[in-house]
């Protein structure tokens, strides 16, 4: 089979909820990242054959053939088509996969494949509120959906506490993977480790280059006094990811766009999985998804070098390093979302921006990526740094 390579990446660093982002459109946040593609690889922009753009909340400033929109507000020609998917938090993962998919299949050369999402100006859950509000239809779980798994209630937070009881951690367990994340963060961005990856914005008073999420003077006091999202409970909002606006992005070429457009593969994409399980407890899936991509790549997680697991809530990389025996050295030695927060859509391709760096910056070969997302389903890409 034909192979996929990434020859280069770019996101911008992570705004918080109104924040230095707050006044960036969407689709010009988009377009930042493409013309970053672009320039950085040297590719001639005609030569792109299609845009793939993860985004989850497809309302407002989002809605309306948004991945076409962030070409249409970037410098590639009108000629170069795009689309937007959904496949809730990792819809920008899927974006690599499919991108790869059709390099692999031979049907397509050159793939942007990225990530939007602005929480501050289309909040997540309203492209479904602003119906509900209306009076328009009955919500996105039909009564057979309802009949099958006797709720109607999936809630990504209700799954949390569920995946921290059935692997027996508690709150301090959670504030303390939380504060790490900072602490890594933190570290990484005094060492310039984001440097490389991050695309400078101008935003009133000069040029957003930091993540803005990251608590310098995090405690475990301090997140330890953060209210419970519901009494009785351990998730909180210092232990989960924060609102974020971002944009990311990954240029997925095939063996002959590297001859033809003189181009340097940066990473080879081994193996690609998605697999779908329980949507009640909803978050769990990533552990069965990485044993099947292992398998299928004929690897165990100690070939792994270095893990991105994305840390919706802290219970869910924790869970994954236990159920996989994985070394927690290895796991988002940059931080998480918890520290540099989760901006849905673009999270996937922000994640695989990061352990390419990561990947480069320790000479280390194998990276593996995944996320969990609505409806119970997992993506996960492993990676060869080359």
């Amino acid at each position: 089979m034909a192979e996929a390579y990434i020859v280069e990446t770019a996101r911008l660093a992570g705004g918080r909820r109104n924040g230095a982002l707050k006044d960036w459109h969407p689709a010009d946040m988009g377009a930042e990242v493409i013309n970053a593609l672009v320039d950085r690889s040297g590719i001639d922009p005609a030569a792109i054959d299609d845009v793939i753009v993860g985004c989850v909340t497809q309302a407002g400033e989002q809605a309306f053939a948004f991945g076409r929109n962030c070409v249409l507000a970037s410098k590639l020609p009108q000629s170069v088509p795009a689309v937007t998917i959904d496949r809730q938090c990792g819809s920008s993962q899927q974006s690599v996969q499919f991108a790869a998919q059709a390099v692999m299949s031979g049907t397509q050369d050159v793939v942007i494949a990225m990530g939007v999402e602005s929480m501050t100006r289309v909040p997540m859950f309203t492209n479904l509120s602003f119906h509900m509000k209306a009076g328009l239809g009955e919500g996105p779980f039909s009564d057979r959906i309802g009949e099958r798994y006797g709720t109607k209630d999936f809630s990504q937070f209700k799954g949390a506490e569920m995946i921290a009881r059935k692997h027996g951690f508690n709150r301090g367990d959670l504030d303390a993977f939380a504060l790490e994340s900072h602490r890594r963060a933190l570290a990484a961005t005094e060492a310039g480790a984001f440097d490389r990856e991050i695309v400078p914005v101008s935003i009133e008073g000069g040029m957003h280059t930091r993540d803005e999420g990251i608590r310098a003077d995090a405690s475990l006091e301090g997140i330890g006094s953060v209210k419970l999202l519901e009494e009785g409970g351990m998730i909180s909002a210092a232990n989960a990811s924060q609102i974020c606006d971002g944009a990311a992005g990954v240029l997925v070429v095939s063996e002959a766009a590297l001859k033809k457009h003189n181009l340097t593969p940066v990473a080879r994409i081994v193996n690609l999985t998605v697999t779908g399980g329980d949507p009640v407890i909803m978050l769990e899936e990533p552990i069965p998804a990485t044993f099947r991509a292992l398998e299928r790549a004929g690897m165990k997680i100690d070939d792994i070098d270095l893990y991105e697991v994305n840390e919706a809530f802290a219970p869910v990389p924790m869970a994954w390093l236990k159920e996989l025996n994985a070394d927690p050295a290895k796991l988002n030695v940059n931080g998480g979302a918890i520290s540099l927060g989760h901006p849905l859509g673009a999270s996937g391709a922000k994640l695989m921006t990061t352990l390419v760096h990561a990947l480069q910056a320790r000479g280390k070969k194998y990276g593996l990526q995944t996320m969990c997302e609505g409806g119970g389903i997992a993506n996960v890409t492993i990676l060869e740094a080359l």
